[in-house]
Protein backbone atom coordinates (compact mmCIF):
# COMPACT_ATOMS: atom_id res chain seq x y z
CA UNK A 1 0.00 0.00 0.00
CA UNK A 2 1.32 3.07 -0.89
CA UNK A 3 2.42 5.80 1.68
CA UNK A 4 -0.49 8.47 0.95
CA UNK A 5 -3.35 5.30 1.09
CA UNK A 6 -1.32 4.53 4.67
CA UNK A 7 -1.90 7.97 6.00
CA UNK A 8 -5.90 8.02 4.90
CA UNK A 9 -6.55 5.10 6.31
CA UNK A 10 -4.31 6.02 9.27
CA UNK A 11 -6.27 9.64 9.39
CA UNK A 12 -9.42 8.13 8.81
CA UNK A 13 -9.21 5.40 11.78
CA UNK A 14 -7.94 8.51 14.33
CA UNK A 15 -10.87 10.35 13.15
CA UNK A 16 -13.41 7.58 14.09
CA UNK A 17 -11.46 6.81 17.48
CA UNK A 18 -11.64 10.65 18.46
CA UNK A 19 -15.56 11.07 17.39
CA UNK A 20 -16.64 7.21 19.01
CA UNK A 21 -17.98 5.92 15.57
CA UNK A 22 -17.03 3.01 13.16
CA UNK A 23 -17.39 2.23 9.38
CA UNK A 24 -21.45 2.28 8.59
CA UNK A 25 -22.76 -0.20 6.04
CA UNK A 26 -25.80 1.93 5.97
CA UNK A 27 -27.82 -0.15 8.03
CA UNK A 28 -28.56 -3.45 9.37
CA UNK A 29 -29.40 -6.86 7.36
CA UNK A 30 -30.63 -10.33 7.66
CA UNK A 31 -28.99 -13.53 6.25
CA UNK A 32 -31.63 -16.85 6.41
CA UNK A 33 -30.12 -19.35 8.67
CA UNK A 34 -30.59 -21.72 5.63
CA UNK A 35 -27.81 -20.10 4.07
CA UNK A 36 -25.59 -22.05 6.52
CA UNK A 37 -27.43 -24.93 6.78
CA UNK A 38 -29.03 -26.27 3.51
CA UNK A 39 -27.60 -29.13 1.51
CA UNK A 40 -28.35 -27.70 -2.01
CA UNK A 41 -27.32 -24.86 -1.49
CA UNK A 42 -23.54 -26.53 0.23
CA UNK A 43 -23.30 -28.63 -3.27
CA UNK A 44 -23.97 -25.79 -4.83
CA UNK A 45 -21.37 -23.24 -3.40
CA UNK A 46 -18.69 -26.09 -3.92
CA UNK A 47 -19.56 -26.05 -7.30
CA UNK A 48 -19.60 -22.65 -8.47
CA UNK A 49 -16.93 -21.25 -5.66
CA UNK A 50 -14.55 -24.42 -5.15
CA UNK A 51 -14.53 -26.53 -8.14
CA UNK A 52 -15.63 -23.36 -11.01
CA UNK A 53 -13.23 -20.80 -9.59
CA UNK A 54 -9.49 -20.09 -9.24
CA UNK A 55 -8.44 -20.95 -6.16
CA UNK A 56 -5.58 -19.58 -3.34
CA UNK A 57 -2.97 -22.68 -2.35
CA UNK A 58 -0.06 -20.84 -0.62
CA UNK A 59 2.35 -18.35 -0.65
CA UNK A 60 5.30 -18.28 -3.28
CA UNK A 61 7.43 -19.65 -0.39
CA UNK A 62 5.55 -22.70 -0.03
CA UNK A 63 7.42 -23.38 -2.94
CA UNK A 64 10.80 -21.84 -2.32
CA UNK A 65 13.29 -23.03 -4.79
CA UNK A 66 13.10 -25.58 -8.61
CA UNK A 67 12.04 -28.86 -7.42
CA UNK A 68 9.64 -28.37 -4.84
CA UNK A 69 6.64 -28.95 -4.17
CA UNK A 70 3.56 -29.79 -2.34
CA UNK A 71 -0.08 -31.92 -2.35
CA UNK A 72 -3.29 -30.81 -1.77
CA UNK A 73 -6.84 -32.71 -1.40
CA UNK A 74 -8.52 -29.81 -0.19
CA UNK A 75 -10.50 -29.49 -3.50
CA UNK A 76 -11.62 -32.78 -2.93
CA UNK A 77 -9.58 -34.20 -5.83
CA UNK A 78 -5.34 -35.00 -5.50
CA UNK A 79 -3.47 -31.88 -6.77
CA UNK A 80 0.36 -31.74 -7.18
CA UNK A 81 2.10 -28.06 -7.55
CA UNK A 82 5.70 -27.91 -8.44
CA UNK A 83 8.63 -25.48 -9.15
CA UNK A 84 10.44 -26.70 -12.05
CA UNK A 85 13.79 -26.74 -13.04
CA UNK A 86 13.57 -23.39 -14.92
CA UNK A 87 11.91 -22.19 -11.60
CA UNK A 88 8.37 -22.22 -12.80
CA UNK A 89 5.45 -22.46 -10.74
CA UNK A 90 3.03 -25.29 -12.47
CA UNK A 91 -0.17 -27.26 -11.84
CA UNK A 92 -1.31 -30.99 -12.09
CA UNK A 93 -3.66 -33.05 -10.84
CA UNK A 94 -1.18 -35.72 -8.96
CA UNK A 95 -2.71 -38.52 -10.50
CA UNK A 96 -0.69 -41.24 -12.38
CA UNK A 97 -1.87 -41.71 -15.88
CA UNK A 98 -1.60 -45.18 -16.63
CA UNK A 99 -3.69 -46.34 -14.17
CA UNK A 100 -5.03 -43.21 -12.16
CA UNK A 101 -2.84 -43.95 -8.18
CA UNK A 102 -2.04 -41.15 -6.27
CA UNK A 103 1.13 -39.81 -7.47
CA UNK A 104 3.26 -38.25 -5.03
CA UNK A 105 2.30 -38.91 -1.28
CA UNK A 106 4.01 -37.01 0.85
CA UNK A 107 2.80 -33.16 1.52
CA UNK A 108 5.68 -31.46 0.35
CA UNK A 109 9.28 -31.60 -0.16
CA UNK A 110 12.14 -31.36 -3.25
CA UNK A 111 11.92 -33.86 -6.41
CA UNK A 112 12.61 -33.74 -9.67
CA UNK A 113 10.91 -36.35 -10.76
CA UNK A 114 8.17 -38.24 -9.15
CA UNK A 115 7.80 -42.43 -9.92
CA UNK A 116 4.07 -44.05 -9.23
CA UNK A 117 4.21 -46.17 -6.59
CA UNK A 118 1.88 -48.72 -7.93
CA UNK A 119 3.93 -49.51 -11.23
CA UNK A 120 6.91 -46.91 -10.99
CA UNK A 121 6.35 -44.81 -14.19
CA UNK A 122 8.29 -41.50 -14.09
CA UNK A 123 6.84 -38.44 -14.50
CA UNK A 124 9.15 -34.96 -14.50
CA UNK A 125 7.97 -31.90 -12.38
CA UNK A 126 7.22 -29.83 -15.65
CA UNK A 127 4.25 -33.17 -15.71
CA UNK A 128 5.89 -35.28 -18.52
CA UNK A 129 6.15 -38.58 -18.69
CA UNK A 130 9.95 -39.77 -19.05
CA UNK A 131 9.85 -43.53 -18.27
CA UNK A 132 7.76 -46.58 -18.13
CA UNK A 133 9.54 -49.46 -16.60
CA UNK A 134 9.76 -52.78 -19.06
CA UNK A 135 8.38 -50.71 -21.70
CA UNK A 136 9.12 -53.63 -24.16
CA UNK A 137 7.07 -56.03 -21.86
CA UNK A 138 4.48 -52.73 -21.43
CA UNK A 139 3.83 -52.03 -25.32
CA UNK A 140 4.85 -48.89 -26.91
CA UNK A 141 3.55 -45.74 -25.15
CA UNK A 142 3.35 -42.57 -26.84
CA UNK A 143 4.65 -40.38 -23.79
CA UNK A 144 3.13 -37.12 -25.15
CA UNK A 145 -0.35 -38.47 -24.48
CA UNK A 146 0.63 -39.54 -20.99
CA UNK A 147 1.64 -36.50 -18.96
CA UNK A 148 0.18 -35.66 -16.20
CA UNK A 149 -3.51 -33.60 -16.61
CA UNK A 150 -2.50 -30.26 -16.30
CA UNK A 151 -3.87 -27.37 -14.27
CA UNK A 152 -4.04 -23.55 -15.27
CA UNK A 153 -1.34 -21.76 -12.28
CA UNK A 154 -0.43 -18.50 -11.99
CA UNK A 155 1.92 -16.98 -9.13
CA UNK A 156 1.32 -13.20 -8.60
CA UNK A 157 1.83 -10.65 -5.80
CA UNK A 158 3.36 -13.43 -3.88
CA UNK A 159 0.36 -15.79 -3.92
CA UNK A 160 -0.01 -19.53 -6.00
CA UNK A 161 -3.72 -19.25 -7.86
CA UNK A 162 -4.49 -22.70 -9.27
CA UNK A 163 -8.18 -23.38 -11.20
CA UNK A 164 -9.15 -26.96 -9.78
CA UNK A 165 -10.70 -28.56 -13.33
CA UNK A 166 -8.57 -29.30 -16.12
CA UNK A 167 -9.05 -26.92 -19.56
CA UNK A 168 -10.08 -23.72 -17.27
CA UNK A 169 -8.51 -20.32 -17.32
CA UNK A 170 -8.81 -17.16 -14.83
CA UNK A 171 -7.96 -13.14 -15.78
CA UNK A 172 -6.54 -12.61 -12.33
CA UNK A 173 -6.25 -8.96 -12.93
CA UNK A 174 -10.14 -8.60 -13.65
CA UNK A 175 -10.86 -10.64 -10.25
CA UNK A 176 -8.84 -8.88 -8.17
CA UNK A 177 -9.19 -5.19 -9.71
CA UNK A 178 -7.27 -2.56 -8.15
CA UNK A 179 -6.62 -4.66 -5.21
CA UNK A 180 -3.52 -6.37 -6.90
CA UNK A 181 -1.65 -3.43 -6.50
CA UNK A 182 -2.30 -3.18 -3.24
CA UNK A 183 -0.91 -7.11 -2.41
CA UNK A 184 2.51 -6.45 -4.49
CA UNK A 185 3.30 -3.63 -2.36
CA UNK A 186 3.70 -5.99 0.79
CA UNK A 187 6.03 -8.21 -1.26
CA UNK A 188 4.94 -11.53 0.20
CA UNK A 189 7.00 -13.11 -1.97
CA UNK A 190 9.68 -12.85 0.14
CA UNK A 191 8.18 -14.93 2.88
CA UNK A 192 9.57 -18.46 3.65
CA UNK A 193 6.95 -20.86 4.70
CA UNK A 194 7.32 -22.22 8.64
CA UNK A 195 4.22 -24.47 9.60
CA UNK A 196 0.70 -25.22 9.02
CA UNK A 197 -1.90 -26.14 11.08
CA UNK A 198 -5.67 -27.49 10.41
CA UNK A 199 -8.61 -27.13 12.35
CA UNK A 200 -11.56 -29.60 11.78
CA UNK A 201 -14.75 -27.40 12.89
CA UNK A 202 -18.55 -28.80 13.34
CA UNK A 203 -19.73 -25.79 11.61
CA UNK A 204 -20.73 -24.16 8.20
CA UNK A 205 -17.52 -22.87 6.46
CA UNK A 206 -18.95 -19.51 6.13
CA UNK A 207 -19.07 -18.99 9.97
CA UNK A 208 -15.29 -19.57 10.26
CA UNK A 209 -15.48 -16.60 7.01
CA UNK A 210 -17.97 -14.30 9.05
CA UNK A 211 -15.30 -14.55 12.02
CA UNK A 212 -12.73 -12.34 10.61
CA UNK A 213 -15.40 -9.88 9.61
CA UNK A 214 -16.04 -7.92 12.63
CA UNK A 215 -14.30 -6.40 15.54
CA UNK A 216 -17.51 -5.70 17.24
CA UNK A 217 -17.09 -8.58 19.14
CA UNK A 218 -13.31 -8.06 20.19
CA UNK A 219 -14.43 -6.38 23.89
CA UNK A 220 -16.25 -9.10 24.60
CA UNK A 221 -14.93 -12.57 22.79
CA UNK A 222 -11.25 -11.50 23.09
CA UNK A 223 -11.36 -8.80 25.99
CA UNK A 224 -7.88 -11.00 27.41
CA UNK A 225 -6.43 -11.36 24.15
CA UNK A 226 -6.41 -10.01 21.08
CA UNK A 227 -8.94 -6.91 23.16
CA UNK A 228 -5.82 -5.85 24.80
CA UNK A 229 -3.63 -4.36 21.56
CA UNK A 230 -6.54 -3.86 19.39
CA UNK A 231 -9.41 -1.46 19.65
CA UNK A 232 -12.96 -2.89 19.10
CA UNK A 233 -15.60 -1.95 16.70
CA UNK A 234 -13.18 0.56 15.07
CA UNK A 235 -12.50 -0.12 11.06
CA UNK A 236 -11.28 1.08 7.66
CA UNK A 237 -12.88 -1.46 5.32
CA UNK A 238 -12.78 -1.00 0.98
CA UNK A 239 -14.14 -3.27 -1.21
CA UNK A 240 -11.98 -4.49 -4.62
CA UNK A 241 -14.64 -6.31 -6.55
CA UNK A 242 -15.08 -9.85 -4.81
CA UNK A 243 -12.64 -8.98 -2.52
CA UNK A 244 -11.82 -6.53 0.63
CA UNK A 245 -9.56 -4.98 2.67
CA UNK A 246 -9.71 -4.59 6.50
CA UNK A 247 -7.75 -2.85 8.80
CA UNK A 248 -7.89 -3.54 12.62
CA UNK A 249 -7.34 -0.60 14.25
CA UNK A 250 -4.16 -1.07 17.20
CA UNK A 251 -3.41 1.13 19.93
CA UNK A 252 0.00 1.72 19.01
CA UNK A 253 -1.91 3.97 16.06
CA UNK A 254 -1.92 6.51 18.97
CA UNK A 255 1.94 6.43 19.17
CA UNK A 256 1.83 8.60 15.42
CA UNK A 257 -0.44 10.95 16.48
CA UNK A 258 2.59 13.14 17.19
CA UNK A 259 4.90 12.25 14.29
CA UNK A 260 5.07 14.03 11.07
CA UNK A 261 3.24 11.87 7.86
CA UNK A 262 6.11 10.59 6.41
CA UNK A 263 6.73 8.90 9.91
CA UNK A 264 3.44 6.61 10.31
CA UNK A 265 3.49 2.99 9.76
CA UNK A 266 0.48 1.20 8.49
CA UNK A 267 1.75 -2.16 10.06
CA UNK A 268 2.48 -0.58 13.22
CA UNK A 269 -0.76 0.75 13.73
CA UNK A 270 -2.96 -1.73 12.09
CA UNK A 271 -3.56 -5.29 11.71
CA UNK A 272 -4.50 -5.72 7.72
CA UNK A 273 -6.86 -8.28 6.73
CA UNK A 274 -7.52 -9.12 3.14
CA UNK A 275 -10.08 -11.01 2.30
CA UNK A 276 -9.77 -12.92 -1.02
CA UNK A 277 -13.16 -14.78 -2.67
CA UNK A 278 -13.97 -17.24 -1.75
CA UNK A 279 -12.22 -18.53 0.97
CA UNK A 280 -9.27 -16.92 1.76
CA UNK A 281 -8.11 -14.44 4.98
CA UNK A 282 -4.60 -12.96 4.59
CA UNK A 283 -2.90 -11.33 7.22
CA UNK A 284 0.47 -9.40 7.06
CA UNK A 285 2.24 -9.58 10.42
CA UNK A 286 3.57 -6.03 11.89
CA UNK A 287 7.18 -4.92 11.61
CA UNK A 288 10.13 -4.99 13.99
CA UNK A 289 11.54 -2.67 15.33
CA UNK A 290 14.93 -1.21 14.06
CA UNK A 291 13.91 -3.03 10.70
CA UNK A 292 12.47 -0.62 7.90
CA UNK A 293 9.43 0.88 7.78
CA UNK A 294 6.24 -0.58 5.82
CA UNK A 295 8.54 -4.08 5.99
CA UNK A 296 6.30 -7.09 6.78
CA UNK A 297 7.72 -9.87 9.44
CA UNK A 298 5.50 -12.89 8.52
CA UNK A 299 2.21 -13.51 7.55
CA UNK A 300 -0.48 -16.22 8.31
CA UNK A 301 -2.55 -17.72 5.41
CA UNK A 302 -6.36 -18.98 6.60
CA UNK A 303 -7.86 -21.07 3.36
CA UNK A 304 -11.33 -22.41 5.15
CA UNK A 305 -12.91 -25.76 2.81
CA UNK A 306 -16.11 -27.13 3.39
CA UNK A 307 -16.40 -30.67 3.48
CA UNK A 308 -17.39 -30.99 -0.15
CA UNK A 309 -21.06 -30.42 0.15
CA UNK A 310 -21.93 -30.88 3.35
CA UNK A 311 -23.14 -28.02 5.23
CA UNK A 312 -22.65 -29.28 8.53
CA UNK A 313 -18.41 -29.48 8.74
CA UNK A 314 -15.77 -27.81 7.75
CA UNK A 315 -12.06 -27.28 7.88
CA UNK A 316 -9.52 -24.49 7.86
CA UNK A 317 -5.55 -24.84 6.64
CA UNK A 318 -3.81 -21.86 8.41
CA UNK A 319 -0.04 -21.13 7.26
CA UNK A 320 2.40 -19.23 8.86
CA UNK A 321 4.95 -17.81 7.02
CA UNK A 322 8.15 -15.44 7.94
CA UNK A 323 10.19 -13.03 6.27
CA UNK A 324 13.43 -14.45 4.93
CA UNK A 325 15.46 -10.64 5.30
CA UNK A 326 15.40 -10.60 8.77
CA UNK A 327 17.83 -12.11 11.23
CA UNK A 328 16.96 -15.81 12.58
CA UNK A 329 16.30 -14.96 15.96
CA UNK A 330 13.57 -12.50 15.44
CA UNK A 331 12.53 -14.95 13.19
CA UNK A 332 11.88 -17.54 15.73
CA UNK A 333 9.87 -15.32 17.62
CA UNK A 334 7.53 -14.28 15.36
CA UNK A 335 6.45 -17.94 14.79
CA UNK A 336 6.01 -17.98 18.13
CA UNK A 337 3.78 -15.17 17.66
CA UNK A 338 1.82 -16.21 14.57
CA UNK A 339 1.49 -19.33 16.11
CA UNK A 340 -0.33 -17.81 19.12
CA UNK A 341 -2.54 -15.88 17.36
CA UNK A 342 -3.69 -19.34 15.32
CA UNK A 343 -4.74 -20.44 18.62
CA UNK A 344 -6.65 -17.38 19.16
CA UNK A 345 -8.90 -18.00 15.98
CA UNK A 346 -8.85 -22.02 16.76
CA UNK A 347 -9.77 -21.38 20.99
CA UNK A 348 -12.01 -18.50 20.61
CA UNK A 349 -13.23 -17.05 17.24
CA UNK A 350 -14.12 -20.85 15.78
CA UNK A 351 -15.29 -22.46 19.63
CA UNK A 352 -17.83 -19.63 19.19
CA UNK A 353 -18.62 -19.68 15.75
CA UNK A 354 -19.35 -23.22 16.12
CA UNK A 355 -22.28 -22.27 18.63
CA UNK A 356 -24.07 -20.35 16.13
CA UNK A 357 -24.01 -23.31 14.02
CA UNK A 358 -25.86 -25.38 16.49
CA UNK A 359 -27.90 -22.26 16.92
CA UNK A 360 -28.68 -21.92 13.60
CA UNK A 361 -30.20 -25.98 13.72
CA UNK A 362 -31.80 -25.34 16.31
CA UNK A 363 -34.97 -23.81 14.93
CA UNK A 364 -34.68 -21.19 17.31
CA UNK A 365 -34.42 -18.35 14.97
CA UNK A 366 -35.02 -18.07 10.86
CA UNK A 367 -32.12 -15.64 10.66
CA UNK A 368 -29.15 -14.23 11.44
CA UNK A 369 -28.64 -10.11 11.46
CA UNK A 370 -25.88 -8.53 10.47
CA UNK A 371 -25.56 -4.81 11.66
CA UNK A 372 -24.61 -1.47 10.02
CA UNK A 373 -20.88 -1.92 11.98
CA UNK A 374 -20.29 -5.38 9.87
CA UNK A 375 -20.18 -4.49 6.24
CA UNK A 376 -17.61 -7.13 5.59
CA UNK A 377 -20.31 -9.82 6.62
CA UNK A 378 -22.94 -7.65 4.12
CA UNK A 379 -20.20 -7.86 1.24
CA UNK A 380 -19.33 -11.41 1.67
CA UNK A 381 -22.76 -13.16 1.77
CA UNK A 382 -23.89 -10.83 -1.05
CA UNK A 383 -21.15 -12.05 -3.25
CA UNK A 384 -22.08 -15.27 -2.15
CA UNK A 385 -25.34 -14.54 -3.22
CA UNK A 386 -24.64 -13.02 -6.06
CA UNK A 387 -22.59 -16.28 -7.69
CA UNK A 388 -25.47 -18.32 -6.95
CA UNK A 389 -28.44 -16.21 -8.74
CA UNK A 390 -29.53 -15.04 -4.81
CA UNK A 391 -31.41 -11.99 -3.99
CA UNK A 392 -29.02 -9.60 -2.21
CA UNK A 393 -29.31 -9.79 1.85
CA UNK A 394 -33.33 -8.35 2.61
CA UNK A 395 -32.24 -5.17 4.49
CA UNK A 396 -33.88 -3.86 8.16
CA UNK A 397 -33.03 -0.61 8.91
CA UNK A 398 -31.52 2.58 7.71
Amino acid sequence: MDQAEQIRCMKLLMHRLDLGINVDAGGAVVNPVEAYTCAKRAADEWRLMFQSYPQVMGLSGDLPEPGSFITSTELGKPLLLTRDRDGLFQAFLNVCTHRGTVLVQEERGKKFSFNCPFHGWGFSNSGDLVSVPKENHFGPVEKPCYNLVKLTAQEKHGLLWVHPEPGQTFDLDALLGDLGDDLDSWGFGKLSFGALETYQTPMNWKLAIDTFGETYHFPVLHKDTLGQDVYGNVQCYDIFENNHRMLLCSKAIDLFRDLPEQEWDLLAATIPVYYLFPNIQLIPSGRIPGRPKGEMSGATLVRVYPNKDNPHESFSQVSFYTNTEIPQDFREGISDRLAGFSEIIRDEDYKAAATCHAGATSGALQHFTFGRNEPALHHYHNTYNRVLGLDPLQSISN
